[in-house]
């Protein structure tokens, strides 16, 4: 019964709204997580923010800085969990070589914009994004506005009809 449970719940574990109104996304990635145990049970009861996170890379390697990830009550009582410590991503290395020549070379950030589950382990999806000005940022607002509107609109014709 618990299978069920899992498989109908779906695998997303948290996405990050914030990104795609802050940034406009060129290119994503998938990058795996190194985890310790208390951290996959704080995933898997839902207790993480990725909103405020970032990505950087240091000597060739990717690491994940500011994501929250709560311990739960029941972790262990020899372990000191550190909610916000900085965690190392699983990339191939062609990607790694991507990832640096793509953000040293043209100004790209990375970010992280969704956390799920892939065949029982933890993946982080990463975008390469250039930041929003303030004035691109309110036109997003004003386009996504609009598709309400516009839905509202559709849907009281289709009634009416």
């Amino acid at each position: 019964m618990a299978q069920q449970k899992e498989k109908t719940r779906g695998s997303t574990i948290v996405l990050n709204k914030k990104a795609r109104f802050d940034y406009f996304i060129e290119d994503r990635f998938e990058a795996g997580l190194a985890l310790e145990g208390w951290e996959v049970k704080s995933l898997r009861a839902g207790k993480v923010q990725i909103q405020d996170s970032y990505i950087l890379l240091k000597n060739g390697e990717a690491y994940l800085f500011g994501a929250l990830i709560n311990p739960l009550p029941t972790a262990s009582t020899h372990i000191h969990p550190d909610p916000q410590r900085n965690r190392k991503l699983l990339l191939h290395r062609h990607q790694l070589h991507k990832l640096i020549g793509a953000v040293e070379r043209k100004g790209y950030a990375l970010i992280p914009t969704a956390m799920y589950w892939k065949a029982g382990k933890a993946k982080l999806e990463i975008a390469l994004a250039h930041g929003k000005k303030a004035h691109d940022k309110r036109e997003t607002e004003k386009e996504r506005d609009w598709n309400i509107e516009k839905s509202r609109l559709l849907r009281k014709h289709k009634v009416s009809h």
